[in-house]
C-alpha cells in the first residue's frame, strides 16, 4: 500500500502557524493510495472496479483514500497479485476465490490462507459466442473447432481447464486452442480466425454485443450431463440463463452455468480501509446499481453472503454490521 509521508511538509506547517504536530501527521498518514485490479477493457469487470472506485473517491477528502482501477489478466492474476502485496483489492470469479483460500486446482501449490472477502457482485454466466456457421449449436460441439480458451492468467483460462476435466476433453480435441485476450476475441470470430470463444462475464456485456452486432454470430447453450455433475459436485458453480432478446439475432433464453463475480482482499489490508471501501458500496447500493446494467438487481443482503468462499475481511464484518445487514 502506497503512504505518503509528507513529516517535513507538515513540520513546516506547524512552525508556520503552530498546528499540532501529532494532527498532521494523523491526517498525513490517512492520504493512501489503493488499487483495484479487474481484467480487460471490455469485460464487465473493469467497470465494477470503476463502479467501486467511483464511490470510494467520492468521499476521498474525508478519509484521504484514493482508488484506482488497473486493467489485468483477470481473476487468477488479481489473486496472486494481492497475495503479492502489489494489489489492495480484485475482482475474482467465485469458483477461483474457492480455489485460493483452499489451496486447490490452480493454487493447489499457492494456497492463499489470508484471502478474505469482502462482497459479491453480478452473475457471470459462462457464455459462448460463435460463428452461426461453425456448427456450434452446444457446449458439446466445440470439440474439433477453432476455439479461444482465455489468456493465460485469466479465470476464462482456469474455467475452461474445469470443462476439459468434466467433459473428459483433451487440448487436441481442438482444431486451434486459442489463448487472446477477452478484448481480441469479437474481431478473430468476425475475422473468421476462430470459430467461437468463451468467457463469464455479467450481462448485457458490451463485448458480446459488439461481436454479435458486427456478424453472423449466436450465444449458445452450455448444457450437459457432466455440466450437471460439475455444478451438482461444486458449491461455486450454478445454473443460469442469459436472457432472450438481450442481443440481435438471440431471441431465446439460453440455458448455461456460471459463478459470481467477488470483490476480494486481504487480510494484511488494513481494516478501517476495507471497512471504507466496504461501507462506500453497500451504504451507496442505490447509485452503485446505476453504475452497470449488470448490477441492476444486486441486493444487499446477498452481496455479503452469496458465492463467498473465503471469511470475510474484519473492515467488511464491521461495516455490515453498522449497517444491519450480518449480526
Amino acid at each position: 500500500m502506497k503512504l505518503y509521508n509528507l513529516t517535513r511538509f507538515a513540520a513546516a506547517i506547524v512552525v508556520a502557524i503552530g498546528t499540532s504536530i501529532a494532527s498532521v501527521s494523523f491526517v498525513a498518514a490517512q492520504q493512501q493510495f489503493i488499487s483495484i485490479g479487474t481484467g480487460g477493457v471490455t469485460g464487465v469487470y473493469y467497470p465494477t472496479g470503476g463502479a467501486i472506485c467511483r464511490l470510494v473517491n467520492k468521499d476521498r477528502k474525508e478519509h484521504g483514500i484514493r482508488c484506482s482501477v488497473e486493467s489485468t489478466g483477470g481473476s487468477i492474476y488479481n489473486i496472486n497479485t494481492i497475495k503479492g502485496g502489489e494489489l489492495e483489492f480484485g475482482v475474482a470469479q467465485s469458483d477461483w476465490q474457492y480455489h485460493a483460500y483452499h489451496g486447490t486446482s490452480r493454487f493447489e501449490d499457492n494456497q492463499f490462507e489470508g484471502l478474505r472477502a469482502v462482497f459479491s457482485v453480478h452473475p457471470e454466466p459462462v457464455t459462448i459466442v460463435a460463428r452461426r456457421d461453425a456448427g456450434i449449436n452446444n457446449i458439446t460441439d466445440i470439440p474439433g473447432t477453432r476455439f479461444n480458451i482465455g489468456n493465460d492468467g485469466s479465470g476464462t483460462l482456469g474455467t475452461w481447464e474445469v470443462i476439459e476435466e468434466a467433459m473428459g476433453w483433451s487440448r487436441d480435441d481442438l482444431a486451434l486452442a486459442a489463448k487472446m485476450k477477452s478484448a481480441e476475441t469479437g474481431s478473430a470470430l468476425c475475422d473468421n480466425k476462430i470459430d467461437g470463444y468463451f468467457w463469464l462475464v455479467g450481462h448485457p456485456s458490451a463485448l458480446t454485443h459488439e461481436t454479435i452486432a458486427s456478424c453472423d454470430a449466436v450465444i449458445v447453450p452450455a448444457v450437459a450431463p457432466e455440466i450437471d455433475q460439475l455444478i451438482a459436485e461444486r458449491p461455486y458453480y450454478r445454473n443460469a440463463t442469459i436472457p432472450g432478446g438481450m442481443y440481435p439475432g438471440n431471441p431465446d433464453d439460453i440455458p448455461t452455468f456460471g459463478v459470481g463475480a467477488t470483490f476480494v482482499t486481504s487480510a494484511d489490508v488494513p481494516d478501517e480501509v476495507v471497512y471504507l471501501v466496504a461501507k462506500a458500496v453497500l451504504a451507496n447500493l442505490d447509485d452503485f446499481r446505476k453504475l452497470h446494467p449488470a448490477f441492476a438487481n444486486l441486493k444487499a443482503e446477498e452481496m455479503v453472503s452469496d458465492s463467498l468462499s473465503a471469511p470475510l475481511h474484519p473492515g467488511a464484518i464491521k461495516a455490515y454490521k453498522e449497517l444491519g445487514l450480518i449480526e
